[in-house]
């Protein structure tokens, strides 16, 4: 037996929404057919397993997510200035060996940028 990640799908309250969110955020398009009920980031060709879908649900978070994207970037002001004017919310700034920020995208799904 085989198994391989497909991807990985998100609760949301408005699936479209928050896609458009993570479409632009990831450089990659929203695939054709979304709605509020369910929408998927196009998965980048070159990565096996890099679809991100969302499907709805009826409750808002209620907590820390169990699981996050971990991104890194060479211009970490300049990313931190293009997430937020997306829509994401810098939560928290942290420098401890390692420079990072914990955002939540506009449904409150957290995230870390590193600067690297």
């Amino acid at each position: 037996m085989s198994i391989a990640v497909f991807g990985i799908t998100f609760d949301a309250r408005d699936a479209k929404a928050v896609a458009t969110f993570w479409a632009q955020a990831l450089g990659r398009t929203v695939l054709d057919g979304a709605d509020e009920a369910q929408a998927s980031v196009a998965p980048d060709p070159a990565v096996p397993g890099s679809r991100v879908g969302f499907r709805q649900v009826p409750e808002d978070k209620q907590v820390k997510n169990r699981m996050h994207f971990d991104f890194v970037t060479s211009d970490f002001d300049a990313e931190v200035t293009r997430l937020t004017g997306l829509g994401a919310t810098k939560l928290k700034e942290v420098e401890a060996g390692i420079h990072y920020a914990t955002f939540a995208d506009p449904e409150g799904n957290e995230f870390d940028v590193i600067a690297g």
